[in-house]
């Protein structure tokens, strides 16, 4: 494989109009429901994504028929085939293992090995084993895999999950809409995504309530059918191109969003002293030509509070904001794998466990520097707007798995980036 950079000019000042991808948090679930679903189902608003492509590799493991066009996805599961998802496909990505309740939905057995993804900390999947044990599934390890059994069939049951995993949700989600009675999910996610996914089982014949609340519950069907469903657009995708207006003291309209799932983001970035306009049914209107300062203490929770993924975005631009930013890491245990990378363009960030203190500097230097996950990734893009010179970002098959095309995107509203 060809190793590539994403190379950044800083010191030019963003200004125009971004249309949002769709959330790639929520069609990779939606990708893993297509498998319950027997007809052709078709998905719009699909971004470019690695970890979409691997999606889809999966499901042409499972024997469904898969093709794209443009933005628009439609995958046959008429014939499903097969119960096992490669290993290599496994590790590629950790939302691989939201696969596991739809295979044993539409299969009643399933192989799989432990997923991968970015690293990021513990993210147990116990919340997922323990839930399907309930549900009437065997699992037994065999030499690294896991093989998931149903002897009896899958049946509802009531599941209080320790903490609100939104993995764990849409497993159980999926492993229930076929399953026998109701379930009952108890500190569920509740998530935009989770939403989003019941959303589209309902369309196919799901009887899912409570989605959005503490409490879902899931009435079991006997089958499912293929339908028609748009992504929503994707939140953290939105938060990032804001960063990059106010990091370049710019100006931005950005369509194609969702109001309401940034409702935790906008009071930072007004705080900070940008504009922050809603308008329409889906645009947002950013201007940060004021000055700009740090908005104090930022800190992380599940949905509706401020999210994770959105943490290393907000700390690329707080680097070069006066005073002193203090975040502070509920979800993920080693969620700062970015500040060492910030700290090499210049950035004063001191991490002590879960927390992290930035003081602001008045300027950035560019450098050659190494994206350690999707999201630090990309909050080392954010950050090299603004650097005097040139930097030089590696590894950015992270970055490829959550934003399509991401330096088209920021050269179309006048930044100096490319891929090389």
């Amino acid at each position: 494989m060809v190793k590539q950079k994403i190379i950044v000019e800083g010191g030019r000042r963003l200004q125009g109009e971004i249309p949002v991808q769709g959330a790639k948090n929520s069609l990779l679930p939606l990708l893993a429901a297509t498998a319950l679903c027997k007809g052709k189902t078709v998905l719009h608003n699909c971004p470019r994504l690695t970890d979409a492509d691997a999606a889809f590799r999966i499901l042409d493991c499972l024997g469904c028929k898969c093709s794209r066009e443009s933005s628009v996805l439609t995958v046959d599961a008429e014939q499903v085939c097969d119960n096992q998802v490669p290993d290599d496909l496994m590790q590629e990505m950790r939302s691989s293992i939201v696969f596991l309740g739809a295979i044993l939905g539409r299969c009643g057995s399933c192989r799989w090995s432990t997923p991968g993804g970015c690293e990021l900390g513990p993210r147990p999947i116990n919340y997922h084993t323990d839930s399907l044990k309930k549900m009437g599934v065997v699992i037994e390890e065999d030499g690294g895999f896991m093989n998931c059994t149903t002897p009896k069939g899958i049946h509802g049951a009531k599941i209080s999950l320790p903490f609100p995993s939104v993995g764990a949700t849409e497993n159980i989600i999926l492993a229930a809409v076929t399953a026998k009675g109701a379930t009952e999910i108890h500190n569920a996610a509740k998530e935009p995504e989770v939403v989003d996914l019941t959303d589209f089982l309902n369309k196919c014949g799901a009887k899912i309530s409570g989605a959005g609340g503490s409490t879902i519950v899931i009435e079991g069907v006997k089958e499912l059918r293929a339908s028609e469903h748009t992504v929503i657009p994707d939140r953290i995708v939105t938060a990032t191109y804001m960063c990059c207006a106010a990091i370049t003291r710019g100006e931005l309209v950005l369509t194609n969003t969702k109001h309401d799932d940034l409702s935790a983001v906008f009071p930072i970035f007004e705080k900070i002293g940008c504009s922050v306009y809603t308008y329409g049914s889906d645009k947002i209107y950013i201007n940060a030509r004021k000055s700009l300062v740090s908005p104090g203490k930022v800190t992380t929770h599940v949905h509706p509070g401020f999210p994770t993924d959105s943490q290393p975005l907000l700390m690329a631009l707080t680097a070069v904001l006066p005073g002193t930013t203090i975040f502070e890491e509920n979800i993920f245990s080693c969620r700062y794998n970015h500040a060492g990378e910030l700290n090499r363009l210049g950035a004063k960030i001191d991490v002590r466990e879960r927390i992290a203190v930035v003081e602001g500097v008045k300027r950035l230097s560019g450098a050659n520097v190494k994206a350690p996950d999707l999201r630090g990734g990309a909050a080392l893009v954010v950050a090299g707007l603004a650097c005097e010179g040139v930097t030089k970002i590696s590894r950015i098959s992270h970055i490829d798995r959550g934003y399509e095309a991401i330096e088209d995107v920021l050269r179309s509203v006048g930044a100096s980036i490319k891929r090389v």
